[in-house]
């Protein structure tokens, strides 16, 4: 931990202070910080590309590397098959032992958090953009590249601008059917998608707190999509009592990762959850913060509807689609794709009997990975096909064609949308 009498600061610059060890540090400053954890999934075989050309025969420390198969899982095509073959290989070669092959884990994010690998005051760096996913954890958690990812593979290191922090605050409780994915596409809708370019972001206030874990997640994975470079939710009982479940050790010390009262801050922002959030948020084509209330979105037909990814494939996204398809079917004219986040969710999934509940109800479960949220496999959209998806982007030719659209909502929108046809609120559907 950095130093009792330094300077206040954000978490940000806590974590940074510690890793680079510095008694404080301060926006825009560079800095050389050691790294926790290293992520990769199938785009580990271009780190293990670059790394071999940097002349290395060994990774810095196999314990600290993380990979994970989840984009294209089951192979989808025999090139993807020589890729993860090679990436079997070297994970062997090298020692690797937290390795999620097909049908052991999931996605990347989600089995991170199952599987304890996250801390607070850690320093997470991913090559994938939704890294930022893990500062629900307390983590100082961010994508970067391949050939950075090589040099981190190298040396364990990576420079750092320090980040300046935007801090939002949110007050007020949800009203009903608004969730932590509505929350975040409104303020991604009113901030836009350079509103936090490059800032650390602090969620916190009430309503945020209230929030579960999973849904914590949801802030955090999101706010890659306004420019944030971290973005973090409270340390605070409820995560502490998650860390313990699933690391089995005492995490009571982890309390001590949050800003220091009086740390400067670039913004605040501040809501009132129950006044600007009175129906959930829809982010309509070709762009994440282009943003409005369901009402106000009209009447769209939809083709096809996606739950999953690595922000809405949790098990509370599964149980609310099931709490809004039972007794009822998926319109004849759509398709419902569930995605489960990880193996785990799955077999919970079924233990609960959500899945029995939708499969009844006409939808198809896909294996736990990323599915058709690339636009790979598994339910990519053609010409002039709608989806509305729990996923995290809508740019164009996201899933599939170019000339299809694609809108952004919460699991429960997703899942009355499939009954109805069309984008509709879920009291249209559930009475």
């Amino acid at each position: 931990m950095p130093c009792a009498d330094a300077a206040p600061m954000t978490l940000a610059e806590k974590i940074l202070a510690r890793a680079c060890g510095r008694a404080s540090v301060s926006p825009d400053q560079i800095v050389v910080a050691s790294i926790d954890l290293a992520l990769s999934h199938e785009n580990a075989d271009l780190v293990r590309k670059s790394f071999r050309e940097i002349g290395v025969s060994r990774v810095w420390d196999p314990e600290r590397i993380v990979i994970v198969l989840d984009h294209r899982i089951p192979a989808e095509s025999e090139r993807t098959a020589t890729t993860h073959k090679a990436i079997r290989e070297f994970v062997a070669e090298q020692g690797i032992r937290h390795f999620y092959d097909v049908g052991r884990g999931g996605i990347c994010h989600q089995v991170l958090a199952e599987h304890g690998h996250v801390l607070p005051g850690m320093v997470v760096v991913g090559t994938d953009s939704h890294t930022t996913t893990h500062g629900a954890f307390g983590a100082f958690s961010t994508g970067i590249g391949a050939t950075e990812m090589a040099g981190v593979w190298t040396e364990g290191k990576l420079w750092f601008k320090v980040p300046a922090t935007l801090r939002i605050e949110v007050s007020g409780a949800l009203p009903q059917w608004v969730s932590a994915k509505d929350l975040i596409l409104y303020i991604i809708g009113q901030i836009h998608s350079d509103g936090a370019d490059y800032q650390a972001v602090e969620f916190d206030g009430p309503a945020v707190r209230h929030m579960t874990v999973a849904s914590r997640m949801v802030l955090a994975n999101l706010s890659m999509e306004m420019g944030a470079k971290v973005a973090f939710t409270p340390v605070d009982d409820q995560l502490l009592t998650f860390l313990h479940r699933h690391t089995h050790t005492d995490v009571s010390a982890y309390a001590a990762w949050r800003p220091d009262p009086g740390a400067h801050y670039a913004k605040v922002l501040r809501f009132d959850a129950g006044k600007v959030l009175q129906e959930p948020q829809v982010a309509c084509p070709h762009a994440v913060d282009n943003v409005k209330p369901i009402s106000a979105v009209g009447n769209v037909e939809v083709n096809q509807a996606v739950l999953g990814s690595c922000t809405n494939g949790r098990l509370e996204d599964l149980e609310m689609a099931a709490y809004v398809l039972t007794g009822r079917h998926v319109h004849p004219r759509t398709r419902l794709l569930i995605v489960p986040a990880s193996q785990q969710v799955y077999l919970e999934a079924m233990r609960m009997g959500y899945l029995e509940t939708l499969v009844t109800a006409g939808a198809i479960v896909n294996p736990p990975g990323c599915g058709p949220c690339v636009g790979v496999h598994q339910g990519i959209l053609a010409a002039g096909e709608v989806c509305i998806s729990s996923t995290n982007r809508n740019f164009i030719g996201r899933m599939g064609s170019k000339d299809s659209q694609v809108y952004l909502a919460s699991p429960a929108v997703v899942a009355a949308s499939a009954v109805a046809g069309r984008i509709v609120h879920p009291k249209e559907v559930v009475a």
